[in-house]
C-alpha cells in the first residue's frame, strides 16, 4: 500500500485540545489511591497501539483511558468500534469530546464501570466467532492499567482465556497491556530466571507474552516511582493443560509461595499434617521430578506435571482440595480417615 493510499485511510479528527491544555482545563489531577498516571506524549501513545498490531476494521475495549492520550491514538487506527471503560467520572467529558469528534469514522462507545467488574463480552456484541485453533479474533483489550490492579486483572483475564469466556467467547483475542516493569519482566521470564514466579507459570499456559518495550516513569503525570513494561499477550491456539484454571493456580502458588527453599516445601503445604509427608513424596515421584530444585527452575511441562499429580490425588479424596494450612490450628478437623489413607498409600 502506498503512503497517499494509507494517509487517506488515516481519519483527521478536528482541531481539539491536546490532552495537556484538556487536563488543565478540566482540573484533571490524577487520584494516588486510583493509581492514575496520564500519558502526554502521542508519540509513546501511538507506539503502544502499533504494539497491539493491525486495528483497522477490528473491535477494540480500551481498559481506563483517562483523559483519551492512547484513545486518540486509537482512533487514527480506525478501528470498526471501540468501547471505552472508565470508572472515573472525571473524564467523562474529555471522552465525550473524542466521541463526538470521531463519529464518521469510528463507533465509540463510553461505559461508566470499573473494569474489575464490568463484562467484557458485552464490548464486542455482534462481533462474529472466530474458530480458536485458525486465525487470531479482530479483538484486541488496550490499557494503560492502574499498577494497583494490574495482576489481578490478568489473572482473571487469564483464567476467561482459559474458559474462553468474556472477551475470548469470539475467539483469540489479543491484549495489550502496560505494568510496572518488574511486573512486565516477570509476566515473560524465562525458566532459571531471578524474576520467574507465578505469574510467569500462569501466563506461558495459556498465552504467549512479550514485552515489547519499557516507557521511563518521567514521561507519565505524575512520574511514578517506576518505569512501566508494554507486554502483549496472543493466547495460545492449543493451551498447554486441559487442567481447571483454579486449580493450575492454586498448584502454581504453593510451587512459589516459599521461593527461597525446596520446592517440595511449597507443595507439602497443599495437604493435612497427617498424610503430608506421604502425599507430597507420592506426587514428587510421579512427576519424576527433584524434590530438591527451587521454583524458578521449574519449566512449565514440570509445574503442570505437579498440578496433574495433585489432580489424580483429590479425584480420589476430594477433601484434601478443601484443606487450608493457613487457618487456625483449632479449625484444622480432622477432613477423613488418615489412618486409612496412610494404609492405601
Amino acid at each position: 500500500m502506498s503512503k497517499l493510499s494509507l494517509a487517506t485511510k488515516i481519519p483527521r479528527l478536528p482541531p481539539l485540545p491536546t490532552i495537556r491544555d484538556l487536563v488543565k482545563l478540566y482540573r484533571l489531577q490524577a487520584i494516588k489511591q486510583l493509581s492514575q498516571n496520564f500519558l502526554m506524549d502521542e508519540r509513546l501513545t501511538d507506539k503502544i497501539v502499533k504494539a497491539a498490531g493491525r486495528l483497522e476494521g477490528h473491535s477494540v475495549l480500551e481498559v481506563g483511558p483517562g483523559p483519551g492520550g492512547i484513545t486518540r491514538s486509537i482512533i487514527r487506527r480506525m478501528p470498526r468500534n471501540l468501547v471505552l471503560v472508565e470508572k472515573d467520572p472525571r473524564f467523562m467529558p474529555t471522552l465525550e469530546l473524542l466521541r463526538e469528534a470521531c463519529q464518521t469514522h469510528v463507533n465509540v462507545d463510553i461505559v461508566q464501570d470499573d473494569i474489575l467488574k464490568y463484562p467484557t463480552e458485552m464490548a464486542f456484541a455482534g462481533t462474529p466467532q472466530t474458530v480458536w485453533e485458525e486465525a487470531r479474533a479482530p479483538i484486541h483489550l488496550i490499557g494503560n492499567l492502574p499498577f494497583s490492579i494490574s495482576t489481578r486483572l490478568l489473572i482473571n483475564w487469564l483464567k476467561d482465556v482459559s474458559l474462553k469466556r468474556g472477551a475470548w467467547t469470539y475467539g483469540r483475542a489479543s491484549m495489550t497491556l502496560t505494568f510496572q516493569k518488574e511486573v512486565g519482566e516477570r509476566i515473560v521470564a524465562p525458566l532459571l530466571d531471578a524474576q520467574r514466579c507465578r505469574l510467569s507459570v500462569m501466563s506461558q499456559i495459556w498465552t504467549a507474552p512479550h514485552l515489547k518495550f519499557i516507557i521511563p516513569g518521567r514521561a507519565f503525570v505524575p512520574q511514578p516511582d517506576v518505569d512501566v513494561a508494554v507486554v502483549t499477550l496472543i493466547p495460545l491456539k492449543v493451551p498447554k493443560t486441559q487442567l481447571p484454571f483454579d486449580l493450575v493456580e492454586k498448584v502454581v502458588r504453593y510451587i512459589f509461595a516459599m521461593r527461597q527453599k525446596y520446592i517440595q516445601r511449597g507443595i507439602s503445604n497443599l495437604f493435612p499434617e497427617d498424610v503430608r509427608q506421604a502425599f507430597t513424596e507420592q506426587m514428587f515421584q510421579e512427576a519424576d521430578l527433584d524434590p530438591t530444585m527451587r521454583s524458578f527452575q521449574l519449566s512449565v511441562e514440570e509445574c503442570l506435571r505437579l498440578a496433574e499429580c495433585y489432580h489424580k490425588i483429590i479425584q480420589i479424596y476430594p477433601k484434601i482440595d478443601e484443606f487450608n494450612y493457613r487457618a487456625p490450628k483449632n479449625q484444622r478437623h480432622p477432613l477423613f480417615p488418615t489412618s486409612d489413607v496412610l494404609k492405601e498409600l
